[in-house]
């Protein structure tokens, strides 16, 4: 391989390994070695115990696969992959979108099975700082509090609300004063699930490709 001045190559090495981290694949030393290209074995290990004694990634002794993340760089809670499953709307109701694009890898104790993520249009929850273009990251449950950021069905269009209370009636409520309060009629709304995580990306979306296919969970009535 091409000379590489050290510190650029060590940056590398933990970028590799934490990708890999991140799908799920911990790389023993020699795979190290050969995405490197290096001539022996023991170059890869130098630059892992160096990341090691850096902080950025930890080992568990004994262990040919036993390379973890700090918890400063993202070890603290495990990584799972979430589908990025389409788009939601945060304005007026619109058809829901299901458009798989890939996976996103997040750090939750929630068991990837129960997460997913939507991309926000509309600008009708800017006041608890939710912006268009947003990924809100929801967890699948059958019950939300009063107050919780959800998604939800009505007449199988899809939104993304605060749900309350009116009287008797669950209504979900917009987080900015431009628009309007939807007040579901009786059996019309449908609970997907509660916001747990709002992320935004300044750069190109760092998705994990993969065929997902249909994978929306189906609503629960509310």
């Amino acid at each position: 391989m091409a000379f590489t001045p050290p510190g650029q190559t060590r940056r590398k090495v933990f970028l590799y390994v934490r990708e890999r981290l991140m799908a799920g694949a911990p790389p023993t030393v020699r795979e190290v070695q050969e995405a490197f290209g290096f001539k022996a074995v023991e170059s890869a290990r130098s630059h892992l115990d160096a990341l090691v004694e850096m902080g950025m990634l930890t080992k568990a002794p004994g262990r040919s696969r036993g390379y973890r993340l700090s918890v400063e760089h993202g070890g603290g809670r495990p990584t799972v992959l979430v589908p990025l499953l389409g788009q939601v709307q945060a304005g007026n109701l619109t058809t829901a979108v299901e458009d798989p694009a890939g996976y996103l890898a997040i750090h939750s104790r929630a068991p990837a099975g129960e997460l997913f993520a939507l991309q926000v249009r509309g600008e009708s929850m800017i006041g608890v700082g939710i912006q268009p273009e947003d990924i809100v990251v929801v967890r699948r449950q059958s019950s939300a509090e009063l107050g919780d950021v959800v998604v939800a069905l009505v007449d199988d269009e899809a939104t993304v609300k605060t749900l309350r209370r009116h009287g008797q009636h669950f209504v979900l409520e917009p987080e900015n004063p431009e628009f309007e309060t939807i007040v579901p009629e009786n059996g019309a709304l449908f609970l997907l699930g509660k916001v747990v995580e709002v992320r935004r990306y300044l750069e190109q979306m760092p998705l994990i490709e993969a065929d997902l296919g249909p994978m929306l969970p189906p609503p629960l009535e509310y």
